[in-house]
């Protein structure tokens, strides 16, 4: 037997452990994070989607948090995210989206790249499905007009306390990206505020925006499970919700 290989299993085996254990308390993944309140504004695309949200024009309170996925130290290379929460017109009504930095183009956006710094390209990795059956990716991007987020949590909420700091909301169809609203970072949240959010991409999302694919549809029972585990309230069961990602419907 090699040492080598074994020492490194027994090392990564150690840190999933550990990681395991502390996540009784805090998320498991993407465990450091600052939450604001903020808004969506939707301008719309050049041809319908089929999805609400993003084919009518108009302004959403949202719910934004921007985290790091393993929680490596302020400023290095680290699985950025950006997790969005529009509130909708009818009260209690989610639509959770999640982004994680990604590469650019119709190959690299399925892979999920480390960055140093916040103003970057995230992307949902897997496709969406609207209620007009067209499939496509939906991102994040740096706005070249916005104020620079920087390399650290507290840069981002240094930035989100004046005007001007947000970012771009995209629509990948192929080769073609286009912007299709401006997200807009308001007043940080208390970190309870932070660690009671419990996002679910699968199951807070309308029938007419959802991810589609077995991938995500295996993801459902890990997000109630994680939230759970760290004393998190977690999402309304929607059974439906889940049949439609795992079927691509």
């Amino acid at each position: 037997m090699k040492l080598a290989p074994t020492l490194a299993a027994a090392a990564l085996g150690a840190a999933v452990a550990v990681r395991a254990a502390r996540s009784r308390y805090r998320r498991f993944l993407h465990p450091d994070g600052r939450s604001f309140t903020g808004d969506l504004e939707v301008w719309g695309t050049l041809e319908p989607t089929g999805a609400e949200l993003i084919d009518r024009p108009g302004r959403h309170p949202v719910t934004l948090r921007i985290s790091k996925g393993v929680g490596t130290r302020p400023g290095f290379p680290d699985i950025l995210g950006v997790a969005v929460r529009v509130h909708g017109p009818v009260a209690g009504r989610r639509h959770d989206l999640l982004f994680s930095t990604a590469g650019a183009g119709r190959v690299l956006r399925h892979v999920p790249v480390p960055r140093r710094g916040f103003d970057t390209t995230y992307g949902s990795i897997l496709p969406y499905r609207s209620g007009s059956g067209r499939t496509f990716h939906l991102g994040v991007h740096a706005d070249p007009d916005g104020r620079p987020l920087g390399r650290t949590l507290e840069s981002v909420v240094t930035a989100a306390r004046h005007d001007g700091a947000g970012l771009l909301l995209t629509l990948a169809d192929g080769a073609a990206v286009e912007a299709v609203g401006r997200l807009r970072f308001g007043a940080v949240l208390s970190p309870a505020q932070d660690a009671a959010l419990a996002f679910d991409p699968v199951r807070n999302v309308p029938a007419d925006l959802h991810p589609t694919g077995l991938v995500h549809g295996s993801r459902a029972p890990a997000y109630r499970l994680s939230q759970r585990w760290r004393g998190a309230r977690p999402a309304t069961a929607n059974p439906a919700a889940v049949a439609r990602t795992d079927l691509h419907r």
